[in-house]
């Protein structure tokens, strides 16, 4: 680690270097947990999302543009203007290793800007702020070869679309153009609100220091090997991408049909990994240092992309009645351009037509199945145009503005991806419980209770749920702090993350530190939530998971059994029944009550 954060205030045009004292990386690691600390001790007490005061940190972790195998991502950390809970982001490519080598660990954004600009992060010659009155209007490509044009063709940089401008909450900031994301949460309108198209990397000269750079070595080249004998990192991944998951979630009965009114749908298989490897695949490719190659790079009629990724398939697919590559393959580009969060824009577009469905709306375009309006929509929401101007606003509220919330598959406002939680009870809880809202990522039980990794647990039972849980969200915490891939942990236990941190930080760092770390960071999380006026009341899930069975399906006559977890999660974490952490848990994690609660 370089110990230091760069600080752009945007209002003063200032930017100022910190040291980061070691206690904070010894305790928070990196990229989410540092973040994390940096935004809370930064953002002031019920900030609005969209005002100038919310504050953006970006963030690299120990591992980042080191040799650890997926080691180029990085983390961010906001206010959501869509769910009001802080908001933890991921995201690959190379940006990451770019800032990494320009002698920072994280980049703190203050302030808005008063007419259009980008920031420019030079370690060797200087950081600046530069005009981009230009680039506003333009898509996530077109910004992406302007910027390239004024800055460089080595650049790297983060940036927002037309949806991102126009502050859609389900808006994403886009890595290099259309390629990645952090995606959920509407991160792009926080960015659009400041009036920031992008943040521009250089390629730096800075490399930080590794204690035990043999030993190091030694460990990567196991890890290589280990991902490279394991079937899910060897052949599913790197033939299929995340698409290889259509077919076996929906014959599990659990792949979102219709705003997850079904199940299972004998028509899923259009839009597979299979068919998409078939018909529109043109090669795959990966982020730094990864020896997965996940990515799909595809060409569906005249336009060319990456993706769709399982999430996308099937929210944008299966989930609007939508059985046709070509077109969810088109609306996943026009997402990626316009800069969009497609699980959220796939589960607000699923509610409206759920809408139209009951008759509550008359708007022909919002049909279930209905391709041909797909792209119109899509674009209306980008820039809040017509029916564009309610949809840009999230599932949330286009239910409750139209007196139906039932309709609306979302937790805490960010709309459920693509895992039905009857299907898997365990996962069920993860998407209650989680920091950000509806998240499959956070907590990814579906792991042991739908592909026996690292060991198999019955998908429909509630026992012991809680507690393994509570393990996989201490874990992806620590993943998004070091920062890794999760992919990786598929072949890769956790005690290799262990070795690594030892070996660059020189820290002692062991499972067990490594697991405790995990956990003062989701609790700090957490207790910026409570203090922002969140409640037990909210680690719920739509009426829909709770009192509606699947009707057909592997799934049919389930629905989660909630409460029970929820007793049994929050005694685990020794949380009071309002979840408030214990005394005696914030003193064991170092932690104490923020201020203003």
């Amino acid at each position: 680690m370089h110990n230091k954060v760069l600080t752009v205030q945007l209002s003063s045009s200032q930017i100022s270097e910190e040291k980061i004292d070691d206690a904070v990386i010894t305790r928070f690691l990196g990229g989410r947990g540092l973040g994390v600390k940096l935004f809370i001790d930064h953002v002031p007490l019920h900030v609005t999302a969209l005002a100038p005061e919310n504050v953006l940190v970006y963030a690299t972790g120990p591992l980042t543009a080191t040799t650890v195998p997926t080691s180029g991502r990085s983390s961010l950390v906001t206010k959501s203007p869509l769910t009001h809970t802080i908001l933890y982001s991921n995201t690959g490519g190379y940006v990451g290793s770019t800032f990494k080598t320009n002698g920072y660990d994280a980049l703190l954004i203050q302030g808005a800007l008063e007419d259009p600009g980008y920031v420019v992060i030079d370690g060797n010659d200087g950081s600046t702020l530069k005009a981009a009155r230009e680039l506003w209007g333009l898509n996530t490509r077109e910004t992406m070869q302007e910027l390239k044009k004024r800055e460089g063709e080595n650049i790297h940089a983060l940036l927002i679309g037309q949806a991102g401008e126009h502050q859609v909450l389900l808006s994403s900031i886009m890595n290099d153009g259309d390629r990645r994301a952090f995606g959920r949460g509407g991160p792009g309108a926080v960015m659009g609100s400041k009036n920031l198209k992008a943040i521009v990397f250089k390629p730096g000269n800075h490399r930080a220091a590794i204690a035990d750079r043999q030993r190091l070595q030694t460990y990567v080249k196991s890890a290589v090997d280990k991902i490279n004998m394991t079937p899910i990192t060897q052949v599913s991944l790197p033939k299929f991408g995340t698409s290889a998951l259509i077919n076996i979630i929906n014959e599990l009965g659990m792949l979102p049909n219709k705003n997850f009114q079904e199940g299972f749908s004998e028509h899923a298989e259009a839009v597979s990994g299979e068919a998409i490897r078939e018909k529109i695949f043109r090669k795959k490719e990966g982020c730094y240092g990864c020896p997965i190659q996940c990515g799909r790079l595809t060409k569906a009629g005249n336009m060319e992309g990456k993706g769709p990724e399982y999430e996308t398939a099937a929210m944008l697919g299966p989930n609007l009645g939508v059985y046709d590559l070509q077109t969810v393959t088109h609306a996943n580009y026009l997402c990626n351009l316009y800069g969009l969060d497609t699980i959220s824009t796939g589960g607000t577009l699923a509610c409206a037509m759920e809408l139209q469905q009951k008759g509550v709306l008359n708007i022909d375009e919002l049909t279930f199945g209905n391709r041909n309006a797909l792209p119109s929509l899509i674009k209306k929401i980008a820039f809040k145009e017509g029916i564009g101007k309610d949809l840009a606003q999230g599932s949330k509220r286009l239910a409750e503005r139209y007196d139906h919330p039932e309709t609306a598959m979302e937790v805490k406002g960010l709309e459920v991806p693509a895992y039905d939680p009857r299907g898997a009870k365990g996962h069920a809880l993860g998407y209650a419980t989680s920091n950000r809202g509806a998240c499959h990522l956070t907590g990814y039980l579906v792991a042991m209770e739908v592909f026996a990794a690292p060991k198999k647990i019955p998908r429909h039972t509630t026992m012991g749920k809680a507690d393994l849980l509570i393990l996989k969200q201490h874990q992806s915490a620590v993943e998004d702090s070091l920062v890794v891939c999760k992919f990786a942990s598929w072949a890769l236990g956790f005690d290799f993350y262990a070795r690594f941190a030892k070996a660059v930080t020189g820290v002692d760092f062991n499972v067990s530190t490594l697991m405790e770390i995990g956990e003062r960071i989701y609790t700090l999380e957490h207790l910026f939530n409570l203090r922002e006026g969140f409640t037990a009341a909210e680690d719920t899930l739509p009426s829909r998971f709770l009192e509606e069975p699947l009707t057909d399906g592997p799934a049919t006559n389930t629905e989660v059994p909630l409460r029970q977890m929820l007793n049994e999660y929050y005694a685990a974490r020794k949380w009071s029944a309002e979840g408030m952490p214990t005394q005696e848990k914030l003193s064991e994690l170092g932690l104490s009550k923020l201020e203003g609660m």
